[in-house]
């Protein structure tokens, strides 16, 4: 379906996805078949990273971020993919006086193309991927009211390569995203990140997401971890005591867990479920999260084939 990458909810929320055919694995849609369906994330810390110094958030107690996310996939060919959704993300904290936020964040449309897919002899399979995306906010929300802010607000351009390696059911997948960042406009007329700016207007630092993966791929089971790692390629550090800023150089690895499964009786349905957490930062937040979902498949033109994953 769609990405949820690593997805930035407030910016110190860092929340991510179970797998179903995204931008981020090695599954694609077989010609004419269409995915759609809804996945729910939540995502919740109260210690985070100010710089490099971890701390408890006191002020705020716990800050939740949830969201409710429409995903589609549809396979142009077996081999070229395109993938949309946009998710819906309300924010809250236990304690303080700062009222959380909600509305519909960014919509999100990626290309998926497998260029290659080659067999071994001995029936291993090595596959390589290109993919291109763009995100851009669907709504004028307000991004300078950071870690309840439900997103950052800028257009993003994404390029990524990706390399799987399957053997018998076991695969093992590794991946590398470059994420071109426009600038984005804030409420008010000056602002202070290393240097005073008269403007409204922030440059966001682009940022590299690199991922590994690992884990069994059968016919109606899929169960993996993974690991990725976010940096921001520049950006500043959150002052002591300040709130964050949109531009701040966010820095995470998160380690998580996904699982995926297609009824046998009524191979149309999947469920997906998922967990993550995050073990270092700078400038984010230290969330644990999870998220659940269920998708249906099936072909928009008359096929013989049954409405199951493009296993490579």
């Amino acid at each position: 379906m769609l990405k949820t990458i690593v997805m930035a909810a407030g910016s110190m929320m860092l929340i991510g996805s179970a797998a179903a055919q995204t931008e981020q694995d090695a599954i694609m849609m077989n010609k004419n078949q269409l995915c759609g369906g809804f996945m729910y994330n939540h995502g919740s810390w109260k210690d985070y990273w100010e710089g490099t110094l971890k701390r408890e958030n006191l002020n705020l107690g716990t800050v939740t971020a949830q969201s409710m996310m429409f995903m589609a996939n549809y396979g142009i060919t077996d081999n070229l993919n395109i993938m949309a959704g946009a998710p819906y993300v309300w924010t809250h904290a236990s304690a303080g006086t700062l009222h959380g936020m909600k509305g519909i964040q960014d919509v999100s449309v990626t290309l998926k193309w497998r260029a290659l897919n080659f067999k071994f002899a001995n029936n291993d399979k090595l596959a390589v991927y290109a993919m291109g995306g763009i995100s851009t906010p669907l709504d004028n929300y307000v991004i300078d009211f950071l870690p309840l802010s439900i997103g950052l607000g800028s257009t993003n351009l994404t390029g990524r390569v990706m390399v799987d390696y399957l053997h018998n059911r076991f695969f093992a997948t590794a991946w590398g995203s470059y994420i071109f960042r426009s600038n984005v406009k804030i409420d008010r007329d000056a602002y202070y990140d290393e240097e005073l700016h008269n403007s409204n207007e922030v440059k966001m630092p682009d940022q590299v997401n690199l991922q590994l993966r690992t884990g069994y791929r059968g016919r109606y089971l899929i169960a993996e971890a993974l690991l990725t790692q976010l940096c921001t390629l520049g950006g500043f550090d959150i002052t002591r005591n300040n709130m964050p800023f949109p531009s701040n150089q966010m820095n995470s690895t998160v380690a998580g867990i996904n699982f995926k499964y297609t009824l046998k009786q009524l191979t149309n349905i999947s469920l997906l479920a998922g967990a993550n957490y995050t073990i270092h930062g700078r400038n984010v937040g230290q969330t644990t999260a999870f998220n659940g979902g269920v998708f249906y498949a099936f072909y928009t033109k008359k096929s013989s084939r049954k409405p199951t994953n493009n296993l490579q």
